[in-house]
This record gives C-alpha cells, structure tokens and sequence, in this order.
C-alpha cells in the first residue's frame, strides 16, 4: 500500500520473547494451557448463561457476551504467540499482521464499552432498582451490545487501514509479541504524527471515556450502598459489583499504562509485560472472578453438571 519509492513490505517478524531461547518450550507449553483454559472457562459461561433460566437477566446477558468477546480477543493473539515460541523466526505476513490488528482493536474497543455498559446496568440496579426493568430491558441491553460493536467495527477499519497504508523500510521486525499500532509506528520511514494523534483520539474514546463513565457509575453506586440500613443489605449489594471491578481494574489499568505512558526504549519490555494482562490475565481469570464470586452462576454450574 505504499507509495512512492517504498515497497510494500512482505512481512513483518514478531520479536516476543524471542531473548529466552532457552525457555521456549516452557512458554509454549504455559500459553497452550492459558489459551485452553481461556477457551473453557469462557465457553463454560457462556453456555450457563444460555442454558440457565435463572441467568436470563441483564447483568448476566452482558456477562455471555463479555466472555464471547473474551474467547475472540484471546483467538486473536494467543494462537501466534503459541506458534511463535517453536518457530525459528516468529514471522507474520502484511495481510495476517493487519488482520491481527484490525480484530485486536476491533475486540478489545467492544470489551471496553461491553465494561462500561455493564457498569451502568449495576449502576441501574442498585441506584434506581424500582425502574430497572423499565430502564434496562431487552432492548436497551441488545441495543448496547450492538452499538458496541458497530463503533468499534468502523472506527478501527479506518486506523488499521490508515496505519498499513504507511511505507514501511529498514527493518521489519516487531519488539512485541503481536501486532500493535505503537510498535507498527516505530517501523514507517515518514512522519506518523497523524496516525499518533489517531491513537490520541481512540484512546479517548474507548479508554478515557468509558473509564471515567465506571468510575461516576460507581461513585453514585457506593453513594447509595453507604445509605443501605442494613450490613447484609450492603454486603449483598457491593457483591453484585466486586467482580466487575476486579475484571476492570485489570484490564482499564494495563490498558492505560501501555497506551498512556510517554514510549522510550526503557518503557518497550515493560509494556510488552503488561500486554499480557489485558491479553492474558483477564480473559483467564474472568471467569473464575464471575463464578467463584456468584452464587447464582455457581448454582447454574452445579445444575449444568448434574444434568449431564
């Protein structure tokens, strides 16, 4: 896509931890298992969620399509990072790195909104629980999940597609373990102020906004908890909330170090770690946080089991 006197580039080389040679079969083996791990626990609450007439609420609705996103997402880089890890040179194609990217962007802005529209529904229940029904129905909740979607969908084709219009020269390898923007950057051979100042604005509106959205949702949310006359009233409330919070403080809190932060060399190993909370950590341990945080998922899996 290139113009002038640039070649297109025929690949790119993903770097990852290409420095531990002598710990490449441990890490194939260790993000085999996380990648299946995630591939089940998500796909488990997905299926209770589906299956269990109790589980047919909002909250619960919002929860499935996290978790689909959550199998989505991980597809997206694990798979590479596996192959990567017994492959001698970790190379990637132009088409299959902006595929990587597009869908990476494109998933993780869905998660970001799916998180903020989850903390509204909290927000709703609690704060205005008389017109939860009202507020938070069929619709709204199918209307979110698409809005969600459909921004995402559009305003990230236009980034990738602007970033893999660049003319990339010199060297072609990528100091990460996927194909990110950031690093991308580093690699064009022409100002990229234009594509940085679009990272700018995506970074604000799936990351800043919705984030600052959780937080006024919860500050109105333990505003009222802080009212509740009764201890158990309380407990059972921040229950209800406890285990989003863990999932967003997880993922919004690596997400903004990594974008965020002023790059320099020093910070590149740094993020390259962090990366894998939001690509790793979260989507592996969100289920264990819903399930073993909730006692009607718990009961549903309970239910799930027996039936078979």
């Amino acid at each position: 896509m290139a113009t002038g006197n640039h070649t297109t580039t025929p690949g790119f080389i993903l770097l990852g931890f290409s420095n531990l040679t002598n710990l490449q079969g441990l890490l194939f083996v260790v993000f085999l298992i996380i990648y299946m791990v995630i591939l089940l626990g998500n796909g488990v609450i997905v299926l209770v969620t589906v299956l269990d007439s109790a589980l047919q609420t909002p909250m619960y609705y919002f929860l499935r399509n996290l978790s689909f996103v959550e199998i989505c997402y991980s597809s997206v880089t694990l798979p590479k990072m596996v192959a990567n890890c017994l492959a001698e040179d970790g190379s990637i194609s132009f088409t299959g790195c902006a595929a990587q990217t597009y869908f990476f962007l494109l998933l993780a802005g869905t998660e970001c909104f799916l998180l903020s529209a989850m903390a509204y529904d909290r927000y709703v229940a609690i704060c205005n629980p008389l017109h939860y029904t009202l507020i938070v129905n069929r619709e709204v909740c199918a209307t979110m999940v698409a809005g969600s979607w459909l921004v995402s969908i559009l305003l990230h084709f236009g980034q990738t597609y602007l970033v893999f219009s660049l003319p990339f020269c010199g060297s072609h390898e990528i100091n990460h373990f996927f194909c990110d923007v950031p690093p991308l950057l580093e690699l064009s051979c022409v100002d990229t102020y234009r594509n940085k100042m679009i990272i700018f604005i995506a970074v604000l509106l799936f990351l800043i906004i919705p984030f600052f959205l959780i937080v006024i949702s919860y500050i109105k949310i333990a505003r009222t908890i802080l009212k509740m006359p009764s201890a158990q009233g309380r407990r059972k409330a921040f229950s209800t909330c406890s285990s989003h919070l863990i999932v967003v403080t997880l993922f919004y809190g690596s997400g903004m170090i990594v974008y965020l932060e002023p790059k320099s060399k020093e910070s590149v190993d740094t993020n390259k770690l962090l990366s894998l909370f939001y690509i790793i950590v979260t989507p592996m341990f969100n289920p264990f946080i819903y399930s073993l945080r909730n006692k009607e998922v718990k009961a549903a899996l309970r239910k799930l089991v027996g039936r078979k």
